[in-house]
């Protein structure tokens, strides 16, 4: 799966991929990694690539030409790419979109905007999708971008080692994942649920359920309520 990064930040996003799970992944070709700079296709002598805000207001737009000019140079060489525009109005990235590009899409692109944002009009001329992960504000688009792009990037076969780990994480199912423990046995005077050490795998399976419920119920009650409520429905069927 080939990842593509519209930033005007390159070494800001290189590193995230010089070690551990993804340079492996990089090293077997399992995903390729590239970016491209709007700066390069700007019509700009000085290799401007924003504006002021028309109507005023305060700090500078990414301007539609070098961004709108970079996808097209980008769709002309690769016509299936998916084209991705990171934004605090768009919608929230799920779990269930991760999957998604992961098995539907062979190349997505990420657009990291700066400044006060992009021109709307590049947005929708060139988006195919636009995404938020969270209710906040960062300084661009970089951070976001590589967030989704790991989210997806665990998903492609063969980039993690035990395949069984993603079928037990949080937000795969409507749980969230159950508390995870190791060596030593005591810790501060806490330690481990003894069931979780007696290699009964149908009980540890059940104190698993039961800690993810608790955990769900505590940390994200909304979900708690939705699992409640569907096991209730499906109980009333039969």
């Amino acid at each position: 799966m080939r990842f593509t990064f519209v930033t005007l930040f390159k070494p800001l996003m290189e590193g995230y991929f010089e070690d551990s799970i993804l340079k492996r992944a990089i090293a077997k070709g399992l995903i390729s990694v590239d970016y491209l700079n709007p700066r390069d296709f700007t019509t700009d002598k000085h290799r401007k690539v924003d504006d002021t805000a028309a109507g005023g207001g305060a700090g500078m737009v990414m301007m539609a030409q070098p961004l709108y000019d970079t996808l097209n140079h980008l769709k002309k060489e690769s016509p299936d790419v998916h084209i991705i525009v990171t934004s605090p109005v768009g919608k929230p990235f799920r779990q269930s979109d991760a999957r998604r590009l992961a098995s539907q899409k062979r190349h997505v692109a990420f657009v990291s905007g700066r400044y006060e944002g992009i021109d709307e009009r590049l947005i929708e001329l060139c988006a195919d999708e636009i995404f938020s992960i969270g209710d906040y504000i960062l300084t661009g688009g970089e951070l976001p971008s590589l967030v989704m792009a790991d989210a997806v990037c665990r998903l492609v076969p063969g980039v993690l080692g035990n395949v069984e780990s993603l079928e037990t994480e949080s937000f795969e199912t409507t749980l969230l994942e159950a508390p995870s423990f190791t060596r030593p046995k005591s810790f501060h005077n806490l330690s481990i649920p003894s069931e979780l050490l007696k290699g009964n795998h149908s009980k540890i399976n059940a104190l698993k359920k039961r800690l993810a419920l608790a955990k769900t119920k505590y940390f994200r009650p909304e979900r708690y309520l939705k699992f409640t409520q569907r096991e209730s429905d499906e109980k009333s069927i039969y």
